[in-house]
C-alpha cells in the first residue's frame, strides 16, 4: 500500500473520529433547555462508534491509528514503522483540524451560537469536574496506556480475527465514560488540537498536557502490550 493512500486513510479516519465524537458533544449532548440531549453516555458511545466504523472502513489501508499517541505507542510495540510516524501524525492533526473547522461552521449556523469550550479538553477551570492538572495528567496517562494494551492485544496474531475494531471501539467508549468528567477525554492529541483552536477558552494554553500525557501513556502501554503478546520463544 502506498504511503499516500495510508496518509489519506489516516486523514479521513481522524476527520470522522473528531467530527463524529466532538460533533456529538457540540451538537447533541444538550438540546436547548430540554432533556433530549444524549449526555455523557451518548458522547462516549459516539467516540467508540466512530473509531470502530472507521477501523473497519480504512483500517486495512493504514492500520487505523487516527491518533498520534496510538501511532507512537504502536512504534514502541514494534507494530508500526518509525519512519511513517511523522507523516502519520501530520495527517492525523490535519484531519482533526479539518473536522474542527467543519464542525465550527455547522455549529455557528444555530441562532445565538457561542463556541464556549467547543468540546475541548482541560484541567482546573476547564475540567468539567474542575479536576487538577495532576489528576488530569494521571487519567490521560493511565487510560491511554490501557487503550494501547487493548489495541496491541486485540490485533495480535493469536487474537480472534476480525474482531479488533469492536474491542477497540468499546475500549474507547469505556475510556470516555470514565474520564469525560475529569478532562472531557482526550487520549488523542489530534482530537484535542482539532477543537482547541476554535474554543473560546484557554484551551490552547492547556493543549500541551493533552499531547504529553497521552503520548507517554501510549508508549508505556505499547511496551506492556509488546511484552504480553511476545511469541512464546522470546
Amino acid at each position: 500500500m502506498s504511503l499516500a493512500r495510508k496518509l489519506s486513510a489516516e486523514f479521513l479516519g481522524t476527520f470522522v473520529l473528531v467530527f463524529g465524537g466532538c460533533g456529538s458533544a457540540v451538537l447533541a449532548a444538550q438540546f436547548g433547555d430540554t432533556n433530549l440531549g444524549i449526555a455523557f453516555a451518548g458522547v462516549s458511545l459516539a467516540f467508540g462508534l466512530t473509531v470502530l466504523t472507521m477501523a473497519y472502513a480504512v483500517g486495512h489501508i493504514s492500520g487505523g491509528h487516527f491518533n498520534p499517541a496510538v501511532t507512537l505507542g504502536l512504534v514502541a510495540a514494534g507494530r508500526a514503522n518509525p519512519l511513517d510516524a511523522g507523516p502519520y501524525i501530520l495527517s492525523q492533526v490535519a484531519g482533526g483540524l479539518a473536522a474542527g473547522a467543519v464542525l465550527y461552521f455547522i455549529a455557528s449556523g444555530a441562532p445565538g451560537f457561542a463556541a464556549g469550550g467547543f468540546a475541548s479538553n482541560g484541567y482546573g477551570d476547564l475540567s468539567p469536574g474542575k479536576y487538577s492538572l495532576e489528576a488530569a495528567a494521571a487519567i490521560e496517562f493511565v487510560l491511554t496506556a490501557v487503550f494501547l494494551i487493548v489495541i496491541v492485544g486485540s490485533t495480535s496474531a493469536k487474537a480472534p480475527a476480525g474482531f479488533a475494531p469492536i474491542a477497540i471501539g468499546l475500549a474507547l467508549t469505556l475510556i470516555h465514560l470514565i474520564s469525560i468528567p475529569v478532562t472531557n477525554t482526550s487520549v488523542n492529541p489530534a482530537r484535542s488540537t482539532g477543537v482547541a483552536l476554535f474554543a473560546e477558552t484557554a484551551a490552547l494554553g492547556q493543549l500541551w498536557l493533552f499531547w504529553v500525557a497521552p503520548i507517554a501513556g501510549a508508549i508505556v502501554g505499547g511496551l506492556i502490550g509488546r511484552f504480553l503478546n511476545a511469541p512464546a520463544d522470546e
